[in-house]
């Protein structure tokens, strides 16, 4: 589990799903199992409360999206509504979002090449390519790989790239478009050996 503060009234956790089985909760369980749910994010908010240095209680605004590959991002804000409790009393509201893409960082943008080229070759030509704070970036969404099973994808990106919690917001907004819409048709036509 990684913790990092956005600002003195939020923070944000990202988890890997390996995270998340050692805390007990299986991918599925959080769109099912609602009361184990509540008390694996208790445990969670209490953890990060301590990493930070924050206590934390009254009513925290809960947002958990599932990053295909990546595992959970969640974003948590401590809201400004007072609640006439004891000290001590925590109230979530929670409130799940599945991501409809895998966003992978690159090192080096012969990586890129080589992935963009083995992705090709299974009939991939969609995605966009960025760079941001010094790494490449690979977004593809699910149209571009849906007649393909999302773990080979994953495990084939991961031969070159591991799985990043940065969202394709931020990349939109904060980095350096490589490539757009057609990434794997661009690498193809200038990098193709043939």
């Amino acid at each position: 589990m990684r913790v990092e503060r956005m600002s003195n009234e939020k923070f944000k956790i990202f988890l890997t799903f390996d995270d998340l089985l050692d805390r007990g909760l299986t991918k599925e369980e959080l769109w099912s199992d609602l009361p184990r749910v509540h008390r694996v994010f208790s445990d969670m908010m209490y953890d990060a409360g301590v990493e930070l240095g924050v206590e934390l209680n009254g009513m925290l605004l809960v947002q958990v999206y599932l990053l295909q590959a990546q595992g959970m991002l969640v974003v948590v804000t401590k809201s400004k509504e007072e609640i006439d409790e004891d000290d001590g009393y925590l109230e979530m509201k929670v409130t799940l979002d599945e991501s409809k893409e895998m966003i992978f960082a690159f090192d080096d943008f012969e990586d890129i090449i080589q992935a963009g080229l083995h992705l090709y070759a299974l009939e991939v030509h969609q995605g966009d390519v960025y760079l941001y704070n010094d790494l490449y970036y690979m977004v593809l969404d699910d149209e571009s790989i849906f007649h393909l099973d999302a773990e080979q994808v994953i495990a084939l990106l991961s031969e070159f790239s591991s799985a990043s919690a940065v969202t394709s917001h931020r990349l939109i907004e904060y980095g350096q478009p490589i490539m757009e819409k057609n990434a794997m048709q661009i690498i193809k036509r200038h990098f193709s050996p043939s």
